[in-house]
């Protein structure tokens, strides 16, 4: 019973210093796994990898902020300009100063773009007339675009705008169809036809529109349609940055509408209005300049950050708070039923903004297979 007692001790002690051995393996390996998921992203990320998420998507949000803040305040500025001064113009009361004002933001931004190229942010080639005047066609077309759109504000809420803007991109749909032989997507045509039922609907039921504003609407539509238009034809043989577009844009509008505001005697009249000579006046013009400048910049970061979804999705959505900022701010008179038609009009938008990404997607798909 000795002998047999001995051996059963020896074999336990034999097993317990095996056992002693694989826990000794077994506490190495999960030391091991534990380094190593300290290390990976998953499940568990690290704190660097958690702030450079936050910060991105701080980036992100400003970009959208800002593009947003930009897009409504040229709205909103430029609609103060054409409607809020009037009556304090010289002369018969029926003198606005439209081309002037186009002429003054010109200037801002010609300012704003050269300082920026001299402080490296920005590059684009020196100013040569060969390309001036290859240019000229492109730019009488956009100096029709800012007319028309300061007119339109003049004579129509800024509800009615927005949604009417919508329609430069069915006139501008079927130049490409026309010019170009790009056919529109099913999808893109249904929008098309809600924002052009939204937009007619919302006008007949609105006591603010005018004829003369619709003209000038219509006019808008169709100078934004030919300048996206022939701006793609120009590109082709023009080559320049988006930058030296819009350097080439603003110096060329200086040239072209300044003439013109003479020949207006919105020059003589402006003089001769001496209740205009405000800070306030000045200030937003200067304001509306920056802001239209500020406003490239502001688009190209949202894209970069964000992508062309976000870009395009941020772009619909501004009109929101542009409409009601503009309904509220200027005192505009629209029924409820008026308002039901702008919503059927601005979901047009949304829907056609959905239609051109998904057709871009599309296209992507399939190119790298062709």
């Amino acid at each position: 019973m000795c002998t047999t007692s001995n051996q059963s001790s020896e074999i336990s002690d034999e097993q317990q210093q095996e056992m002693e051995l694989q826990a000794q393996k077994l506490a190495s390996t999960n030391s091991l796994l534990i380094q190593d998921l300290g290390k990976s992203s998953f499940p568990f990320p690290s704190v660097e990898q958690l702030n450079h998420k936050i910060m991105e998507n701080g980036k992100a949000l400003s970009a959208c902020t800002f593009y947003s803040f930009c897009s409504v305040s040229m709205v909103l500025v430029n609609k103060s300009l054409t409607s809020s001064y009037n009556h304090l113009i010289e002369g018969d009361g029926e003198t606005d100063l439209n081309i002037l004002l186009v002429v003054a933001q010109a200037i801002v931004a010609v300012v704003c773009v050269d300082s920026c190229k001299r402080l490296g942010l920005v590059e684009y080639p020196e100013f040569e007339w060969k390309t001036a005047k290859r240019w000229a066609p492109v730019n009488l077309f956009f100096c029709l675009m800012l007319f028309t759109s300061m007119a339109a504000l003049q004579y129509n809420s800024v509800p009615m705008v927005t949604i009417f803007k919508n329609i430069a991109n069915i006139s501008t749909c079927l130049g490409d169809y026309y010019f170009f032989g790009n056919r529109p997507e099913f999808l893109v045509v249904v929008a098309f036809f809600i924002m052009l039922a939204g937009a007619v609907a919302a006008a007949w039921n609105s006591i603010e529109v005018t004829g003369l504003g619709l003209f000038w609407m219509a006019l808008n539509c169709l100078s934004t349609s030919g300048y996206v238009l022939y701006m793609k034809f120009a590109t082709q043989t023009v080559k320049l940055s988006k930058f030296g577009m819009v350097f080439y844009n603003n110096v060329l509008c200086i040239l072209f509408l300044f003439p013109a505001a003479f020949l207006r005697n919105e020059v003589v009249v402006f003089l001769q209005s001496v209740a205009l000579h405000t800070p306030d006046y000045f200030f937003k013009n200067f304001f509306a300049g920056l802001i239209g400048f500020l406003l490239n910049f502001a688009s190209l970061q949202c894209v970069a950050l964000t992508g062309p979804t976000t870009y395009a999705i941020i772009g619909s959505v501004n009109k929101i708070p542009a409409a009601f900022l503009g309904y509220w701010l200027f005192d505009a008179t629209i029924s409820s039923q008026t308002w039901f038609f702008i919503a059927v009009s601005m979901a047009g938008g949304f829907l056609y903004s959905y239609a051109k990404l998904r057709s871009g997607q599309n296209k992507a798909k399939v190119s790298p297979r062709s």
